[in-house]
């Protein structure tokens, strides 16, 4: 009886294919990025149906990406829960939605890679 609970603790240990390096998952690409932004801010201005779930749909995916900052995905919850069609198209309910688009492309964008000095010429 002892004999298959060693050996199970030992399959454990071993390294599994199934635990082969996990996928990286990119960031959004600026122009992916741009695309919500756009949809946001014709949902904003339509205040329809189509443009708002359109915009939600984007959205959504976002909260799931383990790479990007939790600035990002404060700014991406906060269009998911505006972009909802009202009966009247307020001013405040505009601002709300535009608000966060902006910030959109400037805090879920990749950080850039800092720049290496160029190395001196070697006499």
């Amino acid at each position: 009886m002892r004999l298959p609970l060693f050996l199970l603790g030992l399959a454990l240990l071993l390294p599994s294919t199934a635990q082969a390096k996990p996928k990286k998952i990119p960031f959004p690409t600026r122009e992916e990025l741009r695309s919500l932004q756009l949809l946001a801010y014709s949902c904003s201005r339509a205040n329809d149906h189509e443009s708002c779930s359109k915009t939600r749909s984007l959205a959504d995916p976002l909260m799931d990406n383990p790479r990007l900052s939790a600035a990002c995905k404060d700014t991406v919850w906060e269009l998911v829960q505006a972009s909802q069609v009202v009966t009247t198209n307020s001013f405040q309910r505009r601002d709300s939605i535009d608000r966060p688009a902006r910030r959109l492309t400037l805090v879920c964008s990749a950080p850039e890679k800092p720049k290496q000095p160029a190395a001196p010429a070697k006499t």
